[in-house]
């Protein structure tokens, strides 16, 4: 297991505690280098939508935690956020939740010709992800060929 693994992996076990109190969803959690700075950051959720109120309120919780643990080494920025409407999909959760709904997907590498594709979430397991397009064609990607999958949103 990697130092980022490691370091995300921690920090979800002492948010689940805090997240469960408030009747909160843990979306994910990175630890991921920006420009000159490393950033520790949480996606949470909630029926409804998560608010700045409600971010202000875990990092509150989990501040005093991380200072007293002090498990990352060197210095970090600690950011608590809503996943945003185009969040992708990353965790099983998040693909019973979008079964039957359209999905944007975007590849590495062009598949006849293309590299997005939009249609309804039908299946997946560990290996793939299947849609079926506006064109009732159904279409199979290996996941390691997924470079971005999230629910497609219409405007």
């Amino acid at each position: 297991m990697s130092r980022r693994e490691e370091y995300e992996q921690k920090t979800e076990g002492l948010l689940l505690p805090i997240l469960e109190k408030y009747h909160y969803e843990l979306v994910d959690v990175e630890y991921v280098k920006e420009g000159s700075g490393w950033f520790l950051r949480a996606y949470i959720d909630k029926e409804g939508g998560i608010t700045v109120d409600d971010c202000e309120k875990v990092a509150r919780e989990m501040n005093p935690i991380l200072d007293e643990l002090d498990y990352i080494d060197g210095s970090y920025t600690f950011e608590i956020s809503s996943p945003g409407l185009g969040r992708p999909l990353k965790k099983e959760k998040d693909y019973i939740r979008n079964l039957g709904k359209n999905v944007e997907i975007r590849t590495y590498r062009p598949i006849e010709h293309k590299k997005e594709f939009l249609g309804s979430l039908r299946a997946y397991d560990d290996k793939t992800v299947t849609i079926v397009t506006e064109e009732d064609v159904e279409l199979a990607f290996e996941k390691k060929d997924i470079a971005l999958i999230r629910q497609a949103l219409d405007f």
